[in-house]
């Protein structure tokens, strides 16, 4: 939710969350309450209340669902809008913390068939990575043009919402540093354009800014989350243009 708040150049102001179950077990609904306080933490914004509801006419037992939302804030000048993007402009890929909040269906339809290697393990449990203070600052130093918070559709629906509709996001795939988790996601039979429009495949956020900005912006950003050029933007009349395959 925050780095969707973000994608537009907004501090996210509060988030509030819906926790939904059959009967309430209060020490996983405070280890749920825990993480997302940790997440609003991270992001800068206040957790103000939420819902709790009991449905046992619903919920299986030990199954509950979450929801929640966030808003945000930013003055009309510091919107990052598409239109803001120009041609020549680089496309900035910002590695993810792993799979991020998409994809699980499948990763757990895998997993009933596969059994996940000891070293990849964690990786399927790590906490979406939060990008708000490092895009805010970037923002506030007028370094990008537009951003995307890559979510379900993957890179190559998400890039596209954040450039006008008259110029091409040229995407070089095999730029895309995949992490082990979806390589080995990617050996169970799934094919590259699943696994693109399905997972981040190993990029959690984008920015798109003028090539010049690239080493201001680089330093930013911790090791681990270090950007690199994926692509550029021209005119054509098509809104994406994807060449070279990813390196599974």
């Amino acid at each position: 939710c925050a780095n969707d708040v973000l994608a537009q150049g907004a501090q996210p102001l509060f988030f509030m969350d819906y926790y939904a179950t059959g009967k309430l077990n209060k020490s996983v609904a405070l280890k749920v309450i825990e993480g997302i306080a940790e997440g609003c933490k991270q992001s800068g914004c206040a957790l103000i209340g939420g819902e709790t509801a009991e449905m046992p006419g619903i919920y299986k037992k030990n199954k509950f669902d979450l929801a929640g939302f966030s808003c945000g804030i930013v003055s009309k000048k510091k919107i990052l809008k598409k239109e803001n993007v120009k041609k020549g402009d680089i496309i900035i890929a910002i590695p993810s913390s792993g799979i991020h909040s998409n994809g699980y269906s499948l990763v757990r339809n895998i997993l009933k068939k596969n059994k996940l290697p000891t070293q990849i393990k964690k990786n399927l449990l790590n906490p979406t990575k939060v990008y708000v203070n490092e895009i805010l600052n970037l923002n506030k130093k007028k370094l990008i043009n537009s951003a995307a918070n890559i979510t379900g559709g993957g890179i190559i629906e998400n890039v596209v919402r954040s450039i006008p509709d008259n110029l091409t996001a040229n995407i070089d795939l095999s730029k895309i540093k995949v992490q082990k988790i979806f390589s080995w996601l990617k050996s169970k039979n799934i094919s590259d354009k699943e696994m693109l429009r399905t997972f981040n495949c190993g990029v959690g956020f984008c920015i798109i800014a003028k090539r010049e900005n690239l080493k201001k912006i680089k330093k930013y950003f911790s090791k681990q989350f270090y950007p690199y050029e994926i692509g550029f933007i021209s005119k054509n009349s098509k809104k994406l243009n994807l060449y070279n395959k990813l390196k599974w």
